[in-house]
């Protein structure tokens, strides 16, 4: 009897879809299942195709919305106030391409538009499996269905479009074991903070992530998206969990999901890491320890927990991104004051964030000063919210409720901070200016934004205790 060879779920996924093997000297052919596009990396690859004679080669595995430069405001008239013309042309641009190649769009006419990475789960077109890419760096969050999910530049936007393959040197392997009873208070958003904290913002370079351990097969799909979407921000390439009952109660009955679907999800089980089977990394968090999460710096890496003190700089670099968040080294961090909240994202954007926030926020007022502003993933995101009178509890607490958009997570659209303020942002990156020049941007979850928002300062949820009448 021949030797059984042990396999991890990417290896499987990965096996399934190469179409040329990797050699010393070249990188693998990868077979792309979804292709996923937006307004903002297709505009030279669609000139590209149209320069070379070239269609798109499978319009039915492209799926398109529009969603970083769209207005999460309308004027009186129904009319978007488009923060330039540019980005306005911009929109129109995708929905024409997409139109005249054939391509599924969500734009404003559609019941489903919204953040890429939000609105392909909820069509059920990412699935166990799968090969996935988009022109955006987040693609990481569809690996929460056991998908290999990941980023790509324009010019490999064009050559998904043109052959529905791509170039691609394969990652080793990395598990992250978070295993425990996470304490009250402690979300999803914290786990994958604290596990950024841990192995480095350049840990995870070359390495395919597979979270692992009782805490991520505990979690909701949207807790698993939101820790899958920040796998980026580690350096690996894409981010995966093992598809379980979670996943098949989730994808049921969706637009895309298979007719067959319970040979389907025999299927997606068998991808599950075999028992034995090696990694080239592995690291283990203990739940116990993972507390509510905060960032300090100026990258995703330089996160804390909310209830200690800054850690001192090491280097250069730390101490520039001190200065600019006005903060030092031995401070606490708690009680900073603060001038915006942001909820919303492709991390943090969907129905359990928002009736996380909504629950702090529920008969309580955003401090006066504080500008507070909750941007729903999706269309379908919106009306179900606004069904469950959460979009009532935001705006009865002063927020402000928005339409479905990436909106402040860059502020492509307008949506931005004053330079100086300081952003409670429920979003992925706070890079030095993402959120407009000069403006400061602390990580958190929707919990502690809602919590900062009630107060004015930087705010541990686990002392927000009393639900207010």
């Amino acid at each position: 009897m021949g030797l059984v060879m042990l396999k991890t779920l990417f290896d499987k996924v990965w096996e399934r879809h190469v179409v040329v093997p990797q050699t010393p000297t070249n990188p693998a052919t990868l077979y792309i299942d979804l292709h996923l596009i937006h307004e903002v990396t297709t505009p030279q690859a669609f000139t590209v195709l149209r320069e070379r004679g070239l269609k798109v080669r499978r319009p039915d595995r492209t799926l398109a919305t529009i969603d970083h430069s769209t207005p999460t405001l309308k004027n009186e008239d129904g009319t978007r106030p488009y923060v330039t013309p540019q980005a306005e042309a911009q929109v129109a641009l995708l929905l024409a391409n997409a139109e005249e190649h054939g391509i599924e769009t969500h734009g404003w006419d559609s019941d489903h538009r919204g953040i890429v990475h939000v609105m392909g789960p909820e069509l059920g077109a990412t699935q166990p499996g799968m090969t996935i890419v988009c022109g955006d760096s987040h693609t990481s969050t569809h690996g929460a269905f056991g998908a290999i999910a990941f980023g790509i530049g324009t010019t490999q936007v064009g050559h998904v479009l043109a052959n529905q393959c791509i170039l691609m040197p394969k990652p080793k392997t990395m598990a992250i074991h978070v295993n425990g009873e996470l304490d009250d208070g402690v979300t999803a958003k914290d786990v994958i903070l604290a596990i950024i904290a841990k192995i480095g913002i350049g840990g995870g370079t070359g390495f395919a992530l597979e979270y692992c351990g009782n805490v991520f097969r505990d979690m909701t799909m949207d807790e698993r998206m939101t820790v899958c979407n920040m796998s980026i921000e580690a350096g690996a390439r894409c981010g995966m969990i093992a598809p379980d009952q979670t996943t098949f109660n989730y994808l049921k009955g969706r637009k895309f999901t298979p007719e067959n679907f319970y040979e389907a999800c025999e299927d997606w089980a068998s991808l599950a890491t075999d028992t034995g089977a090696k990694y080239d990394r592995e690291v283990h968090l203990k739940a116990e320890d993972i507390r509510p999460m905060v960032t300090y710096g100026t990258h995703p890496g330089m996160a804390m927990p909310i209830d200690a003190l800054i850690p001192t700089s090491k280097n250069d670099a730390d101490e520039k991104a001190l200065e600019y968040m006005k903060v030092k080294g031995g401070d606490a961090i708690a009680g900073t004051p603060i001038d915006r909240v942001f909820i919303g994202s492709c991390t943090n954007s969907r129905m359990d964030d928002l009736r996380a926030a909504a629950n702090i926020l529920k008969g309580r007022s955003v401090k006066s000063g504080v500008i507070a502003i909750v941007v729903p993933g999706s269309e379908n995101i919106k009306r179900e919210a606004e069904a469950e009178g959460l979009h009532d509890i935001f705006t009865q607490a002063g927020a402000q409720w928005r339409e479905p958009g990436c909106s402040m997570c860059l502020g492509m659209n307008g949506d931005i901070g004053a330079p100086g303020e300081l952003i409670v942002s429920t979003s992925n990156r706070n890079f030095a200016g993402r959120q407009g020049p000069g403006v400061r941007t602390v990580l958190a979850s929707p919990e502690t934004a809602a919590a900062s928002a009630i107060t004015g300062v930087i705010t541990d949820p686990r002392t927000i205790t009393e639900r207010a009448a």
